[in-house]
C-alpha cells in the first residue's frame, strides 16, 4: 500500500486529494495544527485519513510527522493562501508559504538523508508566480514576475523545489495551479463570497454584495480536477513542473451573472456594490495557463466546466444557508 503525506490536508485541495488517494488505495497521513477549525468537517469527508500534529514554522515537528507517516509521496499544499491579505501580513505569508516549504524540504533531508530519491515530492505552486505576465498564455517557461507577497513566497518555494531536484536528486514536481474553486473553498475567497452572496440574497438573508475590481479576469477550474493532476505528476516516470489550468478566462462580471442566474436572478447589478476597500495594491495581469504539457505527458484534462463549477458552488451555498 503506497503511503502519502499531505500538508494542508484539511483545506480545500487537501481534502479532495485525501479522498482521491484513499480511493486509489493509499495510506494517507495529513499534517494538522492544534485546534484546526477545519478538522471536524474534514473528518466527515475522509475519516480513514491519519492525522499528525505539526507546524510549518517548526522544522522539528515536521521531521517527527514524516517519521510517523513514513511516506512514499509528499504533497506540500499548506500555505498562507490569500494573495490580497498577504499585503497586510507579508512577513507571516513569507514565513509559512515560502520558508515553510524550505523547512519541509530540510525535514525530508533529515528524515530520509541527503539522497532523497526514494521520496516523491509535489509542491503546490500558483499562477500568482507569473503575476505581471506580458503576452498570451503562460506555460512552464514563462518568466516569474509575482505581484504580491503571496506570489513572491510561492515563487521562492517553486524555485527551491527545482533546486532540491537538481542538488539532491529529489523527485520534485511543481504543480503551477491556476485559480481553482469548489464548494469547499473558504468564505474569504472572492468566488465563494460571490456564490454565497447570491444564495444569501435569493433567500432574503441580505440585500447587497460588496466587491472590489469587477474587470479582473481569471482562469478558473475545479479543485477536484487540479488535485488529480498533482497525483498524476508523482506517478509519472520523470519529475518535472506542469501548468494546471483550463486555458480560458472569465471576468468577475461573468461569474456574478452565472451565480445570480443559478438562483433565478437575471440582473445582478442592483445587488452589487464596488468597494475600494477590496481593491488590491497591485493587481496581477490577466493570467491564463497553457496546460498542453500536462495534457500531453500526463494525460490530464479538466472534467468540470466553469458554468458547472459555479452552479455546484451556488447550490451548496443555498443548501447550507437554508439549513439543509
Amino acid at each position: 500500500m503506497p503511503r502519502a503525506f499531505i500538508t494542508g490536508i484539511t483545506g480545500q485541495d487537501g481534502s479532495y486529494l485525501a479522498e482521491l488517494l484513499l480511493t486509489d488505495g493509499y495510506d494517507v497521513t495529513g499534517l494538522v495544527r492544534d485546534h484546526d477549525p477545519l478538522l471536524p468537517a474534514f473528518r466527515q469527508l475522509a475519516p480513514d485519513a491519519q492525522l499528525v500534529v505539526g507546524d510549518l514554522q517548526d522544522q522539528g515537528s515536521l521531521v517527527a510527522a514524516l517519521d510517523a507517516a513514513q511516506p512514499d509521496e509528499v504533497y506540500s499544499l499548506a500555505a498562507f493562501s490569500e494573495p490580497a491579505r498577504s499585503w497586510q501580513q507579508a512577513e507571516l505569508c513569507a514565513d509559512i508559504t515560502g520558508l515553510g516549504v524550505l523547512r519541509l524540504l530540510e525535514a525530508l533531508r533529515a528524515w530520509a538523508g541527503d539522497d532523497l530519491r526514494g521520496v516523491r515530492f509535489c509542491q503546490a505552486s500558483s499562477s500568482e508566480i507569473f503575476g505581471q505576465s506580458t503576452g498570451g498564455l503562460q506555460d512552464e517557461q514563462t518568466p516569474l514576475r509575482p505581484r504580491s507577497p503571496y506570489g513572491t513566497a510561492k515563487a521562492f518555494a517553486h524555485n527551491l523545489t527545482a533546486n532540491y531536484r537538481e542538488a539532491y536528486g529529489l523527485f520534485g514536481c511543481c504543480a503551477i495551479l491556476y485559480n481553482h474553486e469548489s464548494p469547499r473553498r473558504g468564505p474569504e475567497f472572492v468566488t465563494r463570497k460571490i456564490t454565497r452572496g447570491a444564495a444569501s440574497i435569493s433567500l432574503g438573508h441580505s440585500s447587497e454584495l460588496r466587491l472590489g475590481n469587477l474587470d479582473s479576469r481569471r482562469d478558473w477550474g475545479h479543485a477536484a480536477d487540479y488535485v488529480r493532476a498533482m497525483a498524476l505528476m508523482l506517478r509519472h516516470g520523470t519529475p518535472d513542473d506542469y501548468v494546471v489550468a483550463s486555458g480560458t478566462t472569465h471576468s468577475m462580471a461573468e461569474l456574478l451573472a452565472l451565480a445570480f442566474a443559478a438562483v433565478g436572478i437575471s440582473d445582478w447589478t442592483p445587488y452589487v456594490v464596488q468597494d475600494p476597500a477590496f481593491f488590491r495594491p497591485a493587481e496581477p495581469d490577466v493570467l491564463c495557463g497553457d496546460a498542453a504539457k500536462a495534457q500531453a505527458v500526463l494525460g490530464w484534462a479538466p472534467q468540470h466546466s466553469f458554468a458547472d463549477l459555479v452552479a455546484e458552488m451556488v447550490s451548496a451555498d443555498v443548501a447550507q444557508l437554508s439549513g439543509h
